[in-house]
């Protein structure tokens, strides 16, 4: 039977005291944003144990839930996102320095909102902004592939394991900029829409 952090009844509440505030700031200063738009926070280098359930899950909208309750503020879950990863078994867990904890995901935790076209000096960029506030450019480090499940819309790939799913204005956004071939060019690669 899997336990509850610290045992104390309020998992949620544990867990979110463990998230570092300006922890390891000096280390990721020069790296990338991350889904939340904040300075990454250091997952690589955690590796705690597995603490049990905390009755967390994210809906295919996007939605955070905890407890069955949608979690309302958005600073709470864009949080939460920040320390989200998927682990080799396939399963996505909240993890701290010392705790991590499991999420049920029913297809992509995060979702893409917009997509803008961005002219670059070297050429055209598609850039995604997700949900829970982070932006990433469409490229061979973060591709765009397509969702079977949510008939055929893409998604992106990102650091931690993670995805997002465009949204059905995103898509329809995405669909637009699409030449005759069904395909949009990003970051000097070509993704094909169907």
């Amino acid at each position: 039977m899997a336990r509850e952090p610290h045992g104390d009844g309020n998992a949620l509440q544990t867990l979110l005291g463990q998230v570092p505030d300006r922890h390891h700031a000096a280390t990721r200063a020069d790296a990338p944003l991350s889904v939340n738009g904040r300075h990454p926070a250091p997952l690589h280098l955690w590796h705690p144990d597995y603490c049990g359930e905390i009755d967390m899950a994210i809906s295919a909208d996007g939605t955070w839930y905890h407890e069955g309750v949608p979690i309302k503020r958005p600073e709470l879950w864009q949080l939460f996102a920040g320390i989200l990863r998927r682990e080799t078994d396939g399963d996505y867990y909240l993890v701290t320095p010392v705790e991590k904890c499991r999420v049920e995901v029913a297809l992509h935790p995060l979702i893409i909102t917009d997509i803008e076209r961005i002219e670059t000096g070297g050429g055209v960029e598609l850039v995604a902004t997700l949900n829970a506030g982070g932006v990433f450019p469409v490229s061979p480090d973060y591709p765009l592939k397509r969702e079977a499940e949510a008939g055929g819309a893409a998604y992106i790939e990102l650091p931690n394991g993670l995805s997002a799913l465009c949204s059905r204005a995103s898509w329809y956004r995405l669909v637009d900029l699409a030449d005759d071939a069904h395909s949009v060019v990003s970051s000097g690669t070509r993704f094909f829409l169907s």
